[in-house]
């Protein structure tokens, strides 16, 4: 599928996009989410996904419950597209979601569908400048702590594409590499990249610290 082909399948979805709430998950732009569907009212919801846009909402649940007594989700959500669909005998199924746009969600009232929507906004970054050392010193920020985690997990890896725009930079390492739930919503709610990087490497700092410190463990990484 192509880049405008997924673009126009998560534009044609904004009107009712499916939401797929769960716990401690964030989708960025361009990242590479793999799922297993089990649950009835999200097997009929993929299976109403894959007959028309293939898009959905990612949306993380955080303390609390709605008007409707259904558990609250953050109102930003990652939008992604289903890039690969394997359907299992009992009728489960895994799939692969590759992150689109982050999203404003404004959540439908329940009706006789069994799995939540919501009236979604792609939210765009602010266009403004990031200094180069900025990105110099993700870069570097991000390699240091991979390498720091390799060193306790053979398996771990880490790239990031050559020549990507910084912004993208910030989300991808903060997808794979930033531990904490509650700080990547705050990291996908942020809309100038200037203040992404610099949440990005304040955490990577952090959490770099923490690891030669021993009080965070590397399998909390994978």
């Amino acid at each position: 599928m192509s880049e405008k082909r997924r673009k126009a399948s998560l534009e044609d979805a904004l009107a009712a996009l499916p939401i797929f709430p769960l716990p401690h998950v964030v989708l960025f732009p361009e990242a590479v989410l793999p799922l297993h569907v089990f649950e009835p009212r999200y097997r009929q919801m993929l299976a109403d996904c894959l007959a028309t846009h293939g898009a959905m909402a990612v949306a993380q649940i955080v303390p609390g419950e709605d008007d409707f007594g259904r558990p609250n989700i953050a109102p930003v959500a990652g939008g992604g597209i289903i890039v690969e669909h394997q359907r299992l005998p009992d009728g489960r199924s895994n799939i692969v979601l590759l992150g689109q746009a982050r999203l404003k969600l404004d959540e439908l009232d329940p009706d006789e569908l069994p799995y939540r929507r919501a009236k979604a906004t792609i939210l765009k970054d602010r266009e403004v400048s990031v200094p180069e050392g900025d990105r110099t010193a993700l870069v570097a920020a991000a390699t240091m702590f991979a390498s720091e985690v390799k060193k306790h997990d053979a398996y771990f890896s880490f790239k990031l594409p050559p020549n990507a725009d910084v912004s993208l930079l910030a989300d991808l390492c903060t997808y794979q590499l930033i531990v904490d739930a509650g700080v990547r919503q705050a990291i996908l709610g942020e809309l100038d990249p200037r203040h992404r990087v610099q949440m990005v490497l304040n955490q990577l700092a952090l959490q770099h610290g923490a690891m030669l410190s021993g009080s965070v463990a590397p399998k909390m990484l994978n």
